[in-house]
């Protein structure tokens, strides 16, 4: 069993002059859950090599046991500082695809081709596809076999409007997630703010938020059992 993890390669938080990139949680929860059903983890970034962390994730206030079980975890640590360029993978065969969220996504990969073209493989090839709080932005441009939107008419969900309020950058985001998916004609449904919120359309996973991560995985992990 091969899983793709993708990760943002995005650190600039808009024009405010502050880091971000993606989400430790979201990394490390889904990782393991990963690991631990017995997968290989490959992890590609649009840059390649080590990924920018949001540091706000990364504070004591944000860890959880995945992430401490990852700060004692050297060989999950070299991988993460040598991920993969996305362009130079993201043709290959995975038995899924995961991304983690963070704000970084909605800045490159939400535009990145590559990452467009593995989704609308992923969705097309039946292969469990994955995204985790603000991650389901990178389904932007993505388009389904008729040419419309790839969320079109699909249960999703992702990053709250009032989840963005809370932290106070609904007006530095390049788009709100929530707002997008409706947009883009998708059947958006949420949970209680910071609360687990999984929903599932076919072999597309989405998670609400950090809280989401574990079970969006588990979710996804699910789905390669045999029926």
């Amino acid at each position: 069993m091969k899983i793709l993890m993708v990760l943002t390669s995005h650190d600039a938080l808009g024009d405010t002059g502050k880091p971000t990139g993606f989400w430790l949680e979201e990394f490390a929860a889904p990782y393991y859950v990963f690991r631990d059903g017995g997968a290989e983890v490959v992890l590609a970034s649009p840059a390649g090599g080590a990924p920018p962390v949001d540091p706000a994730s990364d504070g004591e206030d944000a860890q959880t046991e995945a992430t401490r079980r990852f700060k004692q975890d050297n060989d999950a640590q070299q991988a993460l500082a040598s991920t993969h360029r996305l362009a130079d993978v993201a043709n290959d065969r995975y038995d899924a695809v995961f991304y983690p969220g963070g704000h970084g996504p909605l800045w490159d990969l939400a535009e990145d081709t590559d990452s467009i073209g593995l989704i609308e493989r992923s969705y097309t090839d039946g292969t469990p596809l994955g995204l985790v709080c603000h991650a389901p932005g990178v389904l932007r441009r993505a388009k389904n076999d008729k040419g419309g939107p790839l969320v079109k008419g699909l249960k999703v969900t992702g990053f709250t409007n009032s989840e963005e309020e809370a932290v106070g950058l609904t007006e530095v985001v390049p788009f709100l997630v929530e707002d997008m998916l409706k947009d883009n004609g998708a059947n958006y449904s949420r949970g209680d703010d910071w609360a687990s919120h999984v929903v599932v359309a076919g072999n597309l996973v989405t998670g609400q938020n950090p809280d989401s991560s574990a079970a969006a995985a588990r979710t996804l992990i699910n789905q390669l059992q045999p029926k």
